[in-house]
């Protein structure tokens, strides 16, 4: 087992370091002049210029701007921003958890209607709900997040006034963001629990169960959904990852505070040291997120588990 982690966490380490490559080059390819958006357009004395280009170290090779940014990254020194002149590392530990609140939230939001229209549907399947799940699902995946959001604010806050529109104090500004974001997975994750739901039926030990008299509810909540619910797990956790990212329009449609409001702002503002640090942070919590979902996996699948307690 411990050879097992140690190689899940052995293939992470080249997806980080292609990250950063990625986001160094891309930095580099853009157009524009990273001193002419600290100057904002103010005139400056070639001097000046060049003392800026000094402190953001822009005057060495390539090669070592990289080791630099691949140092400090380490260290979880993303640099300062040009628009705040705060250290970036200061800014997203302070935006990140409300955006790991809502990206939670809305997990359980898609796990709890995705886990339940599925069974559902598989249990009806063939049937007139079937039907309507699969219709709204495939609806649901193919809607925009904006637009759902902005559906959202009209009936539920400006209609009936139960929850407001913007913020990110209270529990209450957090229920339709999450809802939002997270129907925006739920598609998918009915999808994949109906499918698992209708394979685990077909096997032979759910016909002997049958036989035995039990109920359709104790055969398909004690024992269909346990081995249904494995692969379940594993989309949860990965679009968690994807969640976070989603978060960026979500945040951005509500005025919540986080990443993704400072991620848009950083971009609108070429504030590049913010947008390097955001989108790195995002990409190695969506590996680790990937390599956690991988090894809990061996623990939720017995037979996973068998082979891995093997290697």
């Amino acid at each position: 087992m411990p050879y097992v982690l140690l190689s899940r966490i052995g293939a992470a380490i080249p997806t980080v370091l292609g990250v950063m490559v990625i986001i160094f080059v891309t930095r580099r390819l853009l157009p524009g002049d990273p001193i002419a958006v600290i100057l904002g357009g103010a005139d400056a004395t070639p001097e000046t210029i060049a003392n800026l280009r000094q402190q953001f170290g822009l005057d060495k090779p390539l090669l070592e701007q990289f080791w630099i940014f691949f140092t400090d990254a380490l260290t979880l020194n993303f640099g300062t921003s040009y628009a705040t002149r705060q250290p970036v590392s200061a800014t997203i530990a302070q935006q990140l958890p409300h955006t790991l609140q809502l990206a939670l939230a809305a997990a359980a939001v898609s796990a709890v209607v995705g886990i339940l229209l599925g069974v559902l549907a598989a249990i009806r399947r063939g049937g007139p709900a079937d039907a309507l799940i699969r219709v709204l699902s495939l609806i649901n995946t193919s809607m925009p997040s904006f637009w759902l959001g902005l559906i959202l604010i009209m009936v539920f806050a400006f209609g009936l006034g139960w929850f407001p529109a913007t913020g990110s104090g209270t529990p209450a500004q957090l229920v339709l963001p999450a809802i939002t974001l997270g129907l925006s997975a739920a598609g998918t994750v009915t999808r994949v629990v109906r499918n698992s739901v209708i394979e685990v039926l077909g096997e032979n030990y759910v016909t002997a169960l049958y036989a035995k008299g039990l109920r359709r509810r104790v055969v398909v909540g004690t024992h269909v959904l346990r081995n249904a619910v494995i692969p379940t797990v594993t989309v949860v956790g990965l679009q968690l990852g994807a969640l976070l990212a989603g978060a960026v329009i979500v945040e951005t449609v509500f005025s919540r505070q986080g990443i993704g409001q400072s991620l848009v702002q950083a971009i609108n503002g070429q504030d590049y040291p913010m947008v390097q640090g955001i989108v790195l942070v995002i990409a190695c919590l969506y590996v680790i997120i990937n390599l956690v979902v991988d090894i809990s996996y061996a623990y939720i699948d017995p037979r996973v588990r068998a082979v891995v307690g093997k290697a």
